[in-house]
């Protein structure tokens, strides 16, 4: 059996799960009027924009739509000097109501 015909299967495998993804969303005050963004999308956005003034912030329900598991990622120079965990810290007691009633949250905090 050839290399070809063994990488096949990975390879469609592959494309099925690029075109199954959806992309982040990316927040800013140019893109708030965004239609798409699901209610729990926006509270975190919300608190998350007021607590911490990000220059950059990614919200997006990757629950397929059902509010249980969200990945954030949040730049802002209120992580400066901080360590990861202190500055995930933070955002996790910003989010602690929103965070009780979720599944997983995935996290990616860098100061500015």
């Amino acid at each position: 059996m050839s290399s070809i015909q063994l990488l096949r299967p990975l390879l469609r495998t592959t494309r099925r799960l690029q075109q199954s993804s959806t992309a982040l969303r990316w927040h800013s005050s140019a893109a708030s009027g965004e239609a798409s963004v699901t209610e729990g999308e926006q509270n975190i956005i919300n608190k998350l924009t007021q607590r911490f003034n990000p220059s950059k912030l990614q919200v997006q329900d990757v629950s397929g739509g059902c509010g249980t598991f969200y990945a954030i990622a949040i730049t802002s120079s209120e992580f400066k000097g901080l360590t990861t965990l202190k500055q995930h810290r933070l955002v996790t007691t910003e989010l602690k109501q929103e965070v009780a009633n979720i599944h997983g949250l995935q996290l990616k905090t860098v100061p500015e």
